[in-house]
């Protein structure tokens, strides 16, 4: 298994991820998504959260399929407004892919502190997991047929 280092290496070099800052605390996983979806098919979307003030941090990372979707997404929607606010979108730099890391799970935090990891070993909802995915999956092929 990789461990996070090569993980990271391979996400940078990949061209893949994109950094979207300046988000509210009202925006969602699920607006982020719909924001994104439009620009190629999208692997993930990641929020870290700060779990002593039960907010977001005020960023997301999104991972596309193809890095060439990515850069289309950072050409279009850099400087945009999302929910009544400006966002930056960016290429995700080595430094900020740390701070998605040290919010879900760095060694300097319990594994158990995840959301993801909770649910998957304490509550068995580990399946319920891979529904989501097929869920959004589902909602991004109807969002592209808007």
């Amino acid at each position: 298994m990789a461990d996070t280092a090569e993980v990271e290496a391979t996400l940078l070099s990949s061209k893949r991820v994109v950094y979207v800052g300046g988000l509210g605390d009202n925006v969602s996983q699920h607006i982020v998504r719909a924001a994104f979806i439009p620009f190629g098919p999208l692997k993930s979307v990641d929020i870290p959260m700060d779990y002593k003030a039960g907010t977001t941090r005020g960023f997301a990372f999104v991972e596309y399929e193809d890095a060439d979707d990515a850069t289309e997404a950072i050409f279009n929607m850099d400087g945009s407004d999302l929910m009544g606010r400006t966002i930056k979108v960016s290429l995700a730099q080595q430094n900020q892919l740390n701070k998605l890391i040290s919010g879900t799970g760095s060694s300097s935090q319990a594994i158990w502190s995840s959301d993801e990891w909770f649910q998957q070993h304490v509550a068995g909802q580990g399946s319920e997991e891979d529904q989501k995915r097929e869920r959004e999956m589902h909602q991004d092929g109807e969002t592209l047929k808007d």
